[in-house]
């Protein structure tokens, strides 16, 4: 029977565990199958999306995919076509979840490294601040998939989303003001409460604060669309090249904090700007960002958005993941729930 630690009690970096760095070696991804036509207005696209990526990623680490039911199970195994998948890897778990964002709902893992050992951390997740009561019930998956992973877990008792949180994995984790010092997130706690939880449950010592988020992102500033970590000492920002643009200056103001910006050793940060896409709109601006990349064993597949600078994207990325194939994504469709590959994805990663 695997341990829950509740909030009080011994914490991860008090037993030895911290959160790795996405780059690391994975045991799989874990994402919840799409099928929900209010958030995706063309449901079929966002499913070509994710053929795309179980396709890519299958044959070298584990797909954890969360459906509702066995003819969803059914359904997703008529998409691929014999040997186009390995088949061994895909697992599915059952549940009643309510939408695809698996970055914010599901856990954090963490992992001892002396001990070989994993983790998660169940945070509270509060549909990004209240905003969208019926996808409460998400909160709820970390401790149901835990009945599977059987692992020990631990509840802080606070409001956190893994899209506002990266980390190089030897200490430092960067994230925004603007989501976790958000009144509708954890009004009892101010940055320094904050940055102990963050301290204690993810094994960090030193935070990069940035301040606001893109345009459209109605998650309040998720860093994993404007800055990521892709090596230690190393961050891909977004920034805007037209000043026009709404943002310009949120997003050119986050590029010069990153150019001061230290590790958790004093080491100064190499900060690589990335382009945004352009303007992608339905009745308002959508979070198109091609920062919302996922990391995995072999690849990284990042969202395109038929725009001339995916191209770009692509080149700058296989400049900083060389021992990778970089993958592009149509994302167009998937945007339009307010994500893309990062918000559906959280890996898991081998201890």
């Amino acid at each position: 029977m695997h341990i829950c630690y509740g909030p009080g009690e011994d914490t991860p970096r008090s037993l030895g565990y911290m959160m790795p760095a996405e780059w690391e070696k994975q045991e799989g991804i874990w994402i919840s199958w799409p099928g929900d036509e209010d958030t995706f207005t063309d449901l079929r696209q966002v499913e070509r999306a994710y053929t795309q990526m179980i396709r890519a990623v299958s044959p070298y680490e584990k797909i954890h995919l969360l459906v509702r039911d066995g003819e969803t199970a059914e359904y997703v195994m008529g998409l691929f076509r014999d040997k186009e998948i390995r088949r061994e890897h895909l697992k599915f778990h059952r549940a009643d979840y309510a939408d695809v964002w698996f970055r914010d709902y599901g856990p954090s893992f963490v992992i001892h490294r002396d001990k070989s050992a994993l983790a998660m951390v169940d945070w509270t997740f509060n549909a990004w601040g209240n905003k969208y009561p019926g996808l409460l019930y998400d909160d709820i998956i970390p401790s149901m998939i835990n009945q599977d992973l059987d692992i020990p877990r631990f509840v802080p008792g606070i409001v956190m989303e893994g899209g506002s949180i990266d980390v190089n994995g030897c200490g430092t984790v960067l994230t925004t003001k603007q989501c976790l010092l958000n009144p509708n997130r954890n009004p009892g706690l101010d940055r320094t409460g904050i940055e102990w939880y963050l301290r204690e449950y993810l094994g960090c010592s030193h935070v990069l604060w940035l301040n606001e988020g893109i345009a459209g992102d109605d998650t309040d500033g998720h860093v994993d669309d404007i800055a990521r970590f892709v090596d230690n000492t190393t961050i891909l920002c977004a920034l805007e090249e037209n000043p026009d643009d709404e943002n310009y200056p949120a997003l050119l103001e986050n590029y010069h904090l990153l150019k001061k910006a230290v590790d958790q050793d004093g080491i100064p940060i190499t900060v690589i700007p990335i382009p945004m896409p352009g303007e992608i709109r339905n009745d308002n601006r959508l979070p198109a960002s091609y920062v919302n990349f996922l990391i995995t064993n072999k690849l990284v597949l990042f969202p395109t958005f038929n725009h001339h600078t995916d191209g770009i994207a692509q080149t700058i990325l296989e400049g900083v993941f060389p021992g990778r194939d970089i993958i592009g994504i149509d994302c167009r469709a998937m945007v339009h729930g307010l994500g893309t590959l990062h918000c559906i994805s959280q890996q898991q990663p081998e201890p």
